[in-house]
């Protein structure tokens, strides 16, 4: 309701900037707006002819002020309460806020009733001020400030009217700022407002992505605005299935930063410091037995991601001037724990001591997609890692991480996209290339022992082998929980899918390449069907032939909606399923697919054969792009509906 994605742009989205303290406002203040603030009067609601949602949005407007000192943001929400579904999300206002760079202006919260106004913000005496860490189980603290105020009395036919005001400062980068606004609301809004301001010798650059309306841009004096002011307006709604970068409909960005170099030198000083150690630093030493157990620089490189992951463990500390400058390598080893600045920062100082060649790179873990698209701003990372440089490759390590094994050859591009390397002489965004896989993640062979007869309990061994994610996941599980809980978990999780199996024992291994194998054994009850046409009795393989498919999903008219829709990659998989039959297979057939095609957008080589007395059906998928065009979508829908219809079958002889 508050768009608080926005309010927080500048800050939230990443914590990993140095920078003095600014201020120190642990307490809103209560003032009009500022005087550059156009004040909009309510509107009536918007007659569509259609039934109002539950929250009718009359006004959503955004102001903001950026100059060389950094950025206010003004919002106003005014909205009404049509039906009584919308009273229970509707019942309080609340604001987040850094006090050390951000101060927060109240300006009114009213009900509008019946043509009266009613004050509920009454000066902040009912405003509720807390610190709350909203993510403590996810080891991070970032200080920030709470306030919150309940709408008493609130009733179908209300008209809440709820405005602020954000100042944003940012030393570190010299005022550099950022703003966006996203159109996001239900039905029909009465009027949509978006209003920048900046003066001369300000840089401001932005972008508007589809459906947003198009922007005026005007200059009165020595002030430039861009202006966006629509009415009965109907926010644009994201084509379904489409990658990131065509998920943004209706947003606009803008930015001071002059382009991605800047941010890349202004950080380089930061993890310069941080990452240089004492004369007496205990690292020295660390970093001395790793040289002397291998001259190979990518088993030091591996060893020192190790030493990061295992003995330093993950807490973001995001108070103050924590929260944007790495914390000094020799600092968090004496502490052992760290965030992403901080670990990244004590893994460069290991591997310069090393002789490896490495650097910071900035990332934005989600959305990363088509961030090359976007304005440059410091906003649009969240996390930083390290990319280390050996024998002509790149390896990219993440000191956040556990359980990495098997040396650098295991570790793979993450999917991040693009990454901003920090440099003193200043960088461009690179592309973070991943290659499709060539080995199996996950790797599934189910053998079953038939030849004691069609309707004997037949032994079962499942044995399946992970790799690189996958694996990591299993084998934190097993080092972490308990035995018996750990076979419990397996065991059931395993039987919703295979239900016909009633598996009795589980075990494990971790290899030294880092992947996982788990191996479970019992009995399967097999359903031999009678098939009245051919007079036999068959076997259909469970969940094969039965035409379920999760398909490519149809779109409505919108912007971006020839977008191409987005697969999951990379991914690669095996499976084989087994069954040694009665009598050594004589008399029995086999019926299922055979050859090798493309189906969305991954590479299906599939056999089904009977040798030696055994049914056996494997089947490989690798996907090999990242998205289909949207022409091929029907193509692509009609393909997968077809592999879904294909049954495996294990035919007996008449009269078995």
């Amino acid at each position: 309701m508050l768009k608080s994605w926005k309010v927080a742009v500048a800050i939230l989205a990443w914590s990993a900037f140095g920078a003095s303290l600014a201020w120190a406002d642990d307490k809103p203040t209560y003032a009009p707006p500022a005087a550059w603030v156009q004040p909009a009067p309510i509107p009536g609601a918007p007659d569509d002819g259609q039934p109002p949602p539950a929250v009718q949005t009359l006004l959503n407007d955004n102001q903001a002020f950026a100059d060389a000192e950094g950025i206010t943001y003004y919002n106003r929400r005014v909205v009404r309460i049509a039906k009584p579904e919308g009273l229970a999300g509707s019942g309080s206002r609340s604001m987040t806020w850094d006090p050390v760079r951000e101060r927060l202006v109240l300006h009114a919260l009213a009900i509008v009733r019946n043509g009266q106004t009613i004050d509920l913000l009454k000066g902040g005496k009912d405003v509720l001020v807390l610190r709350r860490e909203k993510n403590m189980e996810r080891a991070m603290l970032d200080g920030r400030m709470t306030a919150s105020i309940q709408l008493n009395d609130l009733q179908v036919g209300d008209v809440v009217d709820w405005s602020y005001s954000l100042q944003h400062n940012e030393p570190l980068f010299g005022g550099r700022s950022n703003d966006s606004e996203r159109m996001g609301w239900a039905g029909v809004a009465a009027r949509y407002r978006v209003r920048l301001l900046w003066p001369d010798g300000v840089a401001m650059t932005w972008k508007a992505t589809a459906g947003f309306p198009e922007p005026r841009v005007s200059t009165v004096g020595k002030t430039h605005q861009l202006l966006v002011d629509v009415s009965n307006v109907t926010a644009p709604k994201p084509p379904i299935g489409a990658p990131a970068r065509f998920q943004r409909v209706g947003q606009l960005e803008a930015s001071t930063f002059l382009d991605w170099n800047e941010i890349s030198a202004r950080m380089a000083p930061l993890f310069t410091e941080a990452s240089t150690l004492a004369t007496d630093s205990p690292l020295k030493g660390e970093a001395a037995t790793i040289a002397a157990a291998s001259p190979d620089p990518k088993v030091r490189a591996f060893a020192a991601l190790q030493l990061v992951e295992e003995k330093t463990r993950y807490l973001f500390m995001g108070m103050g001037d924590g929260g944007y400058r790495p914390t000094p390598a020799d600092q968090t080893w004496s502490r052992r724990f760290g965030d992403c600045k901080a670990k990244t920062a004590l893994l460069l100082a290991l591997l310069r001591e090393l002789g490896v060649q490495a650097e910071p790179v900035l990332v934005a873990t989600a959305g990363g997609d088509g961030l090359n698209l976007r304005v440059p701003s410091a906003a649009q990372f969240n996390h930083v890692l390290v990319r280390a440089h050996i024998d002509g490759a790149d390896y990219w390590l993440d000191g956040t991480r556990t359980g990495d094994r098997g040396g650098l050859q295991t570790l793979r591009p993450p999917g991040y996209r693009w990454g901003l390397p920090i440099r003193a002489g200043g960088a461009g965004l690179v592309e973070i290339e991943q290659p499709p896989l060539t080995i199996p993640d996950s790797d599934v062979v189910l053998h079953i022992d038939a030849s004691a007869g069609l309707d004997a309990p037949a032994p079962t061994r499942m044995t399946t082998t992970l790799r690189g994610d996958p694996a990591r996941a299993i084998g934190r599980m097993t080092e972490t929980a308990s035995r018996a809980d750990v076979e419990r978990a397996l065991k059931q999780g395993f039987s919703t899918s295979l239900s016909w199996i009633d598996f009795k024992t589980v075990d494990w291994a971790r290899a030294d390449d880092g992947s996982m194998t788990v191996t479970l054994t019992g009995e399967a009850t097999l359903d031999w069907r009678p098939n009245d046409d051919l007079g036999v009795r068959e076997f259909h393989v469970p969940g094969t032939g039965e035409g379920q498919v999760k398909a490519l999903p149809r779109r409505e008219p919108g912007p971006d909606s020839d977008a191409p829709y987005a697969v999951a990659y990379p991914t690669a998989s095996r499976g084989v399923f087994e069954i040694v039959l009665p009598k050594a297979g004589a008399g029995f057939s086999v019926k299922g697919p055979n050859g090798e095609a493309m189906i969305g957008g991954a590479r299906n080589v599939q056999a089904s054969v009977l040798s030696g007395g055994v049914a056996r059906f494997e089947r490989t998928a690798a996907s090999q792009v990242r998205e289909i065009p949207y022409a091929a979508a029907e193509e692509t829908n009609r393909q997968l509906r077809s592999a879904a219809a294909e049954a495996k079958i294990v035919r007996a002889p008449k009269g078995l």
